[in-house]
């Protein structure tokens, strides 16, 4: 009872960003998983008004503890990376992916370009790497990934 009271009186007294923090310490939440869900946009500017069926019905990224999935223009499959490190920045959060697979050219109508490695990634200046910006609660940003021009937005509850 007294550590309860003790826990209280902390979070209590800490800011909300301290509060967050020990609370995902104690209960061994890892630190991107304010980003855990299906999210629109990026490829495509997001529709200002979508209802959650639509938007669960083909999300274009979902981020789940261990892997980050995204949606391919080509393929009816999500390209998945496995996340080997998360980390929180003052922007929002770092991604570094284990090595990937690379991807054979599917058809001949779907070659890998001249030049281009063939790794699954976010068009990022690493396929490794995946920075996330957070502008709102539920609007991110991938800076210096080509395939995602635009905003992303968080695919509502109901």
């Amino acid at each position: 009872m007294r550590r309860i009271v003790c826990l209280f009186v902390i979070l209590a007294l800490a800011t909300p960003a301290q509060a967050q923090t020990q609370t995902q310490m104690q209960s061994n939440v890892p630190p991107h998983a304010w980003l855990f869900g299906a999210w629109t946009g990026g490829l495509f500017p997001s529709p200002s008004v979508l209802s959650a069926q639509e938007c669960l019905a083909m999300p274009v990224v979902i981020f789940t503890r261990d892997i980050v999935m995204r949606a391919v223009v080509t393929d009816q499959f999500y390209d998945q990376r496995l996340v080997e490190t998360a980390r929180v920045t003052t922007e929002g959060a770092e991604f570094r992916f284990a090595p990937g697979p690379v991807r054979a050219p599917t058809s001949p109508f779907n070659p890998i370009p001249q030049g281009a490695s063939g790794e699954v990634g976010f068009g990022c200046i690493s396929p490794d790497v995946l920075r996330v910006q957070r502008r709102t609660e539920n609007e991110i940003t991938f800076p210096d990934c080509k395939d995602f021009p635009y905003p992303l937005v968080r695919c509502p509850a109901r």
